[in-house]
């Protein structure tokens, strides 16, 4: 058997132990990418216009944790140490999307003050 072979029997493997449609989880994930990518325009747009960023802040936040609320609601027998490393994974790309957004926000700051 292929090594590619192996890793698709593996992740099929995965989907059909935890309950969960692995094809369906990888397509929220990279399906999410783009609106996730918008919601954060729309962020910077709206704090350079001094408009209310919580509604795209939101829509950001959706975008970034759907695939992962997908196996926790779907998810069945997920082991403790999932829910670990997933809480984990959002934590740090909350902290990475808050940095990568600050960053915009004070070049913008500098760009209107210099």
């Amino acid at each position: 058997m292929e090594i590619a072979e192996q890793v698709y029997a593996w992740f099929i493997n995965l989907g059909t132990q935890y309950g969960v449609n692995p094809i369906l989880f990888g397509l929220i994930y990279i399906g999410a990418i783009p609106f996730f990518t918008l919601s954060i325009g729309w962020l910077v747009r709206n704090y350079r216009k001094g408009v209310s960023i919580v509604l795209p802040a939101l829509s950001a936040s959706f975008f970034f944790v759907s695939a992962y609320l997908y196996l926790m609601i779907a998810g069945k027998n997920v082991p403790w140490w999932v829910y670990g490393v997933v809480v984990g994974m959002l934590a740090y790309g909350a902290w990475s999307t808050y940095s990568n957004v600050r960053k915009k926000l004070n070049h913008e700051v500098e760009l209107n003050n210099g």
